[in-house]
């Protein structure tokens, strides 16, 4: 039988609204860390009136990274996404992926001011702080990089490319 806290295979995760295409494979985490990641990066950047993170390609981008310049914070990331739902499950009775969309932007306020309910083992601030850091590179990066599809934050904001 399978360990479930140790996953060296690969999570492909569907984008919202994108029956055609899914997420490259995001390395070493398991299917529940890739659902609680979606969440996470949804709840920095949701949708409103533009694509929201998981839309514009954040995970994309986080999979390419994975594979490369992350790869060392593959299992950073899995035991913080671990905590993440385990502080959802202890503060409100459902994982993090479940929770509407304001009670998981009070719960990664929470964690970033340092309030923790259940054991983390590490500073679960600077974990979201690591995340939110990420997720903007994802989001705001050169679309060459995996994320920012079609540019789409870069017109949000005005930005053009000139030749």
């Amino acid at each position: 039988m399978p360990n479930p806290d140790h996953f060296d295979g690969d999570v492909r995760v569907r984008r919202h609204g994108d029956a055609d295409r899914s997420v490259p494979p995001l390395r070493g985490v398991t299917p529940g860390q890739a659902a609680t990641l979606g969440a996470v990066v949804d709840t920095i950047v949701p949708a409103d009136g533009y694509p929201s993170g998981t839309e514009a390609g954040v995970l994309d981008y986080l999979a390419g990274q994975f594979g490369r310049d992350l790869a060392d914070l593959r299992a950073y990331y899995g035991a913080g996404l671990d905590a993440v739902d385990a502080e959802a499950r202890e503060r409100h009775g459902a994982g993090f992926p479940e929770l509407p969309p304001g009670r998981r932007e009070e719960l990664l306020r929470a964690l970033e001011a340092g309030d923790t309910r259940v054991p983390w083992p590490f500073d679960a601030a600077a974990f979201v702080e690591t995340v939110v850091g990420h997720v903007m590179e994802g989001f705001y990066g050169d679309p060459d990089n995996g994320g920012n599809h079609d540019a789409v934050s870069w017109r949000m904001i005005g930005f053009e490319v000139r030749d």
